[in-house]
Parts: structure tokens; sequence; C-alpha cells
């Protein structure tokens, strides 16, 4: 026998077409269709719908990417990039669903679950193309 799916209601929703600048902190699932520029901090759900602009920090428990963020990702719990998404940024997560056709650019660093983590420093975010050592003639 299947257990009933439990969906937690959205307790906050940024739809298409608003703006938000700033610091995003909350408790339960939030949705964002609009644009977002800033940091958002929670231990529990984002959702950034297909319409979904982000140039942020972010640090949840879980985020589900249907839209486009430019910004480091620290999820403790899992990090989905759908088909749709766009993740521009270094991510951390000790869970990792990418679906086929997201983009993922940026380094990814798997976590242990019960491991503490904190949001990179935006100068040490920066992904570098990497070294090609120097042929000796």
């Amino acid at each position: 026998m299947n257990k009933p799916e439990v969906k937690e209601e959205v307790k906050a929703f940024l739809g298409e077409g608003t703006e938000f600048n700033g610091l995003l902190s909350f408790e339960g699932t939030v949705r964002i269709d609009g644009k977002f520029e800033g940091e958002v901090v929670s231990k529990d759900t984002l959702i950034l719908g297909e319409s979904a602009v982000m140039n942020a920090e972010v640090s949840v428990g879980i985020i589900i990417v249907r839209g486009k963020i430019a910004g480091n990702i620290v999820a403790s719990k899992k990090i989905e990039i759908r088909a749709e998404g766009e993740v521009i940024g270094n991510i951390k997560t000790p869970l990792l669903f990418v679906e086929e056709g997201a983009i993922l650019d940026g380094k990814c660093e798997m976590i242990k679950k019960d491991k503490k983590v904190t949001v990179l420093p935006i100068k040490e975010s920066v992904v570098s193309e990497p070294k090609i050592p120097a042929v000796a003639s």
C-alpha cells in the first residue's frame, strides 16, 4: 500500500512580474516566480518557478529550481534542478538531482547530511578555468 504524498502549503509567493531586493528569511515553503536579488536563508523549502530569475546567495534545507539562478547554493537536505532550470554558481548539498536538459555551471560539493554547511564568500565562489601545465620542449 502506498503512503499518501504529503504536500506542504506554500507560505509565501513572489509572483511573475514582481521584483524583490534584500534578505529573505522564512519557515515553511516559499515559491518565487519573479525577480529576486540578495540573500535567502531558511531551513525549509524554496521553489523557483519557470519564470524566476535570481541573483542570490542561498542557504536552505531544500531548493527546487525550474527558473534561473546565479549565485551559490547551500542546501542541507537536497537540491533539485529540473529540465528548465539553470544554476550558475557553486552548490553544496548531500543530495543532488539534475534532470536531463538542466544547466549546472559551477562546482559541486557533496556533503554528509549531518555536516554543518556555510555559504561560501563571493570572492571564493568564482569558478576559474583549469590551469594547464606548461609542456617542456
